[in-house]
């Protein structure tokens, strides 16, 4: 699933595409993927006509603020991405008009197509089909359960680590399930977690409550570097995350652990090793990764 690396890579190329840019025709077939408002139809005519004035990140969503005060929210969840290009109907599939990467396989499973004012379109690929898109009420979406739920972000100059230490006060369970827990930090998935912890020495199963300051430090530290590192290389792309040219990320040419099971530790030497945790799979080096 794309993280905060990935999500604020498309969003900081959205904003320097589409601003100011007007929905004028919406394709899917997949109208499972439209949650809000009830039908395809319905979003279809609410959303046409309406011009794209901001494009930001909250945690894992990508937010379009648009005219009429309403807001475009798509969470691209396991396997989707979002593309700029052109594509045309060829033989009962969209296919892109260009040459390049936006012609391989990862990039062609198109369920979603916005086509805006200057003809340029907005494609959704998504393998599995389990992204979300949303059409709010601006007001209602930032009034919303969901959205006031979602705890900090990591990467705002807010986000001090006497702000960190005070989130985890009193937490318990195993650390690398805190930080992806969307309602404690925004943003940290499976794959920033492994790094973060293996980058602090910390054992992914190390309970909260057991943590010491130095821990700590460590591990907000690493929070701020790997997930800006991240950014800078345009995220990962170990799976299926593409920017929105189709290109891949760069930052899965300096991953240490994650996916890495059965590789010798870049540290010490020791043998990555890969256990489950809560559903989720924690990679992690024995014996550098304090538990």
């Amino acid at each position: 699933m794309p993280e905060l690396p990935e999500v604020e890579t498309t969003v900081n190329q959205l904003k320097k595409k589409v601003l100011g840019r007007t929905f004028i025709d919406i394709w899917t077939d997949s109208p499972k993927i439209i949650k809000k408002p009830e039908t395809f139809g319905q979003f279809k005519k609410e959303i046409e006509g309406k011009k794209i004035q901001k494009v930001w990140r909250r945690g894992k969503n990508i937010i379009f603020d648009l005219s009429e005060e309403q807001s475009l929210l798509i969470h691209q969840k396991l396997t989707g991405h979002l593309l700029l290009g052109y594509w045309i109907i060829d033989d009962g599939c969209w296919k892109s008009k260009t040459s390049g990467v936006l012609g391989e396989k990862v990039n062609t499973y198109i369920h979603l197509l916005f086509t805006f004012d200057d003809g340029k379109m907005l494609a959704l690929s998504d393998l599995r089909k389990f992204a979300k898109v949303e059409l709010w009420k601006t007001k209602e979406l930032l009034d919303s359960k969901g959205f006031k739920n979602l705890g900090p972000e990591p990467l705002d100059k807010s986000f001090t680590f006497e702000k960190f230490r005070e989130i985890l006060r009193n937490k318990k369970g195993k650390i690398k399930q805190v930080l992806m827990n969307q309602e404690i930090i925004a943003g940290i998935g499976n794959i920033y977690s492994d790094e973060i912890l293996w980058r602090a020495k910390i054992h992914p199963f190390k309970d909260v409550s057991k943590l010491e300051e130095d821990n700590l430090e460590r591990i907000y530290e690493e929070i701020k570097k790997v997930l800006s590192e991240a950014v800078k290389l345009k995220g990962s792309s170990v799976a299926d995350f593409r920017d929105i040219e189709g290109k891949k990320g760069k930052f899965g040419r300096v991953i240490d652990v994650y996916r890495k099971e059965g590789k010798k530790c870049p540290r010490c030497g020791t043998i990555v090793q890969r256990k489950k945790i809560g559903g989720r799979s924690a990679h992690f080096c024995p014996n550098c990764q304090i538990l």
